[in-house]
Formats: structure tokens, C-alpha cells, sequence
């Protein structure tokens, strides 16, 4: 409450409160009437002021700020706790399209309609009219998938061993040239002239790797069996991809061509198609994005104390209604935002937030939404309502109890209408208040 200091034998307005002792009474005076009211029209527009403070510039919940008590009333301090929750802008999506790996070669025959989804098993696109298929996994396609041919062993002759005589010759007799030999040959006839047999080629010997594992695995989910899962393909693996490219309605060939499957880490939201139908396949022929709705905050690099992963906020959609958020994944580049001569605003970092529970959302699938976050939190503390306060012409704030005293309150947070206070005369449950 302001104060003043009168000179003369009338007392000035305001005169009979620098008299008054913290906690006392104030004497009576002719003039209490008008200074008074002139201190109460005073006080008023303090904690107008103070009060718009709080409610616009330090937080509000999701109730709001808290409509001020009626002036002249009287409210009780109670201790509580005090919770500073800011809004932010975010943007509703599936987050940034990423290039579906596409390896396949010709020309691109099919596309699917963007915003489809595709899971394990599902034709992404068709290349030659072949299928290429979304599997799961973490490790890219790199080389074809089947059964390999065993290296030949070497057959160099023994040092010293004559010449072979040529086709044709009867009873081991060499050309011109070679020596005849009288049953000292090389083995390549046998005492009749006639050839040994031919040797028999050696088995397909089963591949090995991780990416053989991966592809196992998928093929046992799409429900082929016949072959462990394992790092091994063998001849049981090629059984059952034969099944799998029969049903497929491709060539049954036994073996994975590098562009015959894609992976990802699960299922896909299909982005908008980077070529048109009768052009070349190539990496950039379909984009993906997950399945999952997310906001997007690019927060101040300054304030983004806030953004820890894990963190509870808030998401407010466009109809006002709100749903619960996490914070999943907070960004490590800070990026100057766009603007002339560099005046664009402090730096931001995009922060991910998941909503679990999907169908919260609706149909909404893009847009503009809110995010609300927990700034700062005070646990046990006194409050009152912000139009409780009264701004002291010595300075700081000061309460009015029920019997007209008046008492020192050191303010603290400001969040939804209320306003953390301190002092020695402070306690729960005392009555103050609200100037007129």
C-alpha cells in the first residue's frame, strides 16, 4: 500500500499509515476516511497490474487462470503447490519422409496412393511388373540370397607327367613329337581308350550371414516353414522361398534378387512418389514415414530446459480439446530460424512428441496444435490470489488482514491467478483481503 508523508497540522492522505507498526491497528484520524479510500484506488490499479502479470506472462494450467476473487472479500492463504505451465506451438504430422531404400532396376510399373500403409509382406511398388516387398528389419539389402556352388578343387598335373595323347589314338600311341608309351599314360585313357567319367559337381553349400538370419525370420512369419532360423540358407530355406515366389506370382528361381525386398523397422505411411509411372526406379522412387501421429516443437534454444525425454506435456488441438504428450526425442543441432539479416530469432531445436493414445487425435492427421509444459514447480508454499497483493510505497508487497492490518508478503512464483508469498506473519489459514 502506498504511503505518504503530510506536512502541516492537518494530516495528510495516507498520513495515519506510516504511523502504523506491521501488524497493528492504525490510529483513528480525521483524514482516515479519504486516504483510505485514496490508498484502496491506489492499491487497485497496483494489483490490476500485478495481476495481468501473472495471469498473461507467468503460465496458466489447463483450467486457465483463475478468476480474481470478488473485491472487498476475504480469502484464506493456503499451502499448496504452485505449478508455472507455459504453451508453445507445435506441429501435428508423421514427421519428416524418409527415401524407401528401392533397389530394383526397370522401369516402375505400379505405385501406391500416398498416405497408404504397408506392413511385412506388403508390395511397395512393382518394377517390371515384379513386386518389390516391405520386410522388417534393421540391416539393408546388399547381395543376392541363396545357395552358393562349392569352389572346384584344383587338378594341376604331377610334376613331370607326359603329355596326354591325343583323342583318337589306339593303343596308346602319342603323336609326332611324344614318345610312345606302352602302357605309361596319364590317366586320361584307360587301357581301352576310353575316357573316364566325368566328375561329379560338387553340392550347393548354404550361405551365411545376418542378413540371411534377418530373412529367415521374415520368411517364418509370413508363415513359411521347412528351415530353421539361423544364419544359414540352405536347401530347406530355398524350398520354402519357392513356395513364397509362387504365391507372389514371380519366377521360382529359389534365390532373392537384390531389389526383390526393401527393409524397414516396421510398418510405413507411404509419402508422395518420387517418379511417375513408365520412369526409371531408383532411391528416391518412394518416401516413408512411421505410423505413429507426433508433434513437432522447434523450441528456443534458450528455453528448452523443459524438453527432457520423458517429459509429461500437454497437446491442444485445434477444437481446444486436450490430449497427454511425452517428450521422445529432442534435437542436438540448433538451427537459426529464417529471417533478414540474421534478425530471424534465437536459435531453435526441434523437439519429438509422441501422443500414445492415437485415438485421441481422431481423424486429425495434420495441423497446427499447442503444447503445454511444466516451467518451473513449487512445492508446499503459501499463495493467494494475485489481486490480493498490495504494492508498498517503500517498496515490495504487503497483504491486508481482516482487521485492517497490514503485513509484509515477499512474492515468489506467479502461475494460474496465484502468486507464492512469504513472511514472518504469513501462515495457512490467515484471512486477507481484496481490495476494493
Amino acid at each position: 500500500m502506498f504511503t505518504d508523508r503530510g506536512t502541516g497540522t492537518e494530516p495528510a492522505v495516507g498520513a495515519e499509515v506510516e504511523s502504523t507498526q506491521e501488524g497493528t491497528a492504525p490510529p483513528h484520524a480525521p483524514g482516515r476516511r479519504r486516504s483510505r479510500t485514496a490508498l484502496i484506488a491506489a492499491a487497485f490499479v497496483v494489483v490490476t497490474a500485478v495481476a495481468v502479470v501473472g495471469a498473461l506472462g507467468l503460465g496458466g494450467g489447463d483450467k486457465g487462470p483463475q478468476a480474481p476473487p470478488r473485491a472487498g472479500s476475504a480469502v484464506a492463504v493456503t499451502r499448496t503447490t504452485l505449478v508455472e505451465r507455459t504453451k508453445v506451438e507445435g506441429t501435428l504430422g508423421y514427421g519428416t519422409e524418409i527415401p524407401l531404400p528401392v533397389k530394383a532396376t526397370g522401369t516402375v510399373t505400379w505405385l501406391p496412393e500416398a498416405g497408404a500403409t504397408a506392413e511385412r509382406g506388403d508390395t511397395l511398388l512393382r518394377v517390371d511388373d515384379r513386386p518389390v516387398v516391405l520386410l522388417y528389419g534393421t540391416l539393408p539389402m546388399y547381395r543376392e540370397l541363396g545357395l552358393t556352388a562349392a569352389p572346384a578343387a584344383p587338378t594341376a598335373p604331377e610334376s613331370g607327367a607326359p603329355t596326354p595323347p591325343a583323342p583318337g589314338g589306339a593303343g596308346g600311341k602319342g603323336t609326332a613329337g611324344t614318345s610312345a608309351g606302352t602302357g605309361a599314360g596319364t590317366g586320361s585313357e584307360n587301357d581301352t581308350g576310353t575316357p573316364p567319367p566325368a566328375a561329379t559337381p560338387p553340392p550347393p553349400q548354404p550361405l551365411r550371414g545376418m542378413d540371411v538370419l534377418q530373412f529367415e525370420s521374415n520368411l517364418a512369419a509370413l508363415g513359411y516353414d521347412g528351415f530353421t532360423v539361423d544364419e544359414k540358407f540352405t536347401s530347406g530355406t530355398e524350398r520354402a522361398v519357392k513356395r513364397w515366389q509362387k504365391a507372389l506370382g514371380v519366377p521360382v528361381t529359389g534365390r532373392i534378387g537384390l531389389g526383390d525386398v526393401v527393409y524397414a523397422s516396421g510398418r510405413v505411411r507411404l509419402g508422395q512418389a518420387g517418379v511417375r509411372l513408365g520412369a526409371a526406379a531408383g532411391d528416391n522412387a518412394l518416401t516413408y514415414t512411421g505410423t505413429t501421429r507426433k508433434v513437432v516443437v522447434n523450441a528456443s534454444a534458450l528455453e528448452a530446459s523443459w524438453a527432457v525425454r520423458g517429459a509429461d506435456v500437454t497437446v491442444g488441438l485445434p477444437d481446444g480439446s486436450p490430449v497427454k504428450g511425452k517428450v521422445a526425442a529432442v534435437g542436438k543441432q540448433a538451427t537459426a530460424p529464417e529471417g533478414e539479416g540474421g534478425n530471424g530469432g534465437p536459435p531453435t531445436v526441434p523437439v519429438t512428441i509422441t501422443v500414445p493414445d492415437q485415438q485421441a487425435l481422431g481423424r486429425l492427421e495434420s495441423g497446427p496444435v499447442s503444447v503445454e509444459y511444466v516451467g518451473r514447480k513449487r512445492e508446499n508454499v503459501l499463495t493467494v490470489p494475485v489481486a490480493a497483493l498490495v504494492a508498498l510505497a517503500e517498496g515490495g508487497h504487503g497483504l491486508e488482514t481482516e482487521d485492517g492490518l497490514f503485513v509484509t508478503a515477499r512474492t515468489g512464483l506467479f502461475a494460474e491467478g496465484m502468486v507464492e508469498v512469504s513472511g514472518p506473519k504469513l501462515r495457512a489459514g490467515l484471512k486477507v483481503r481484496i481490495p476494493q
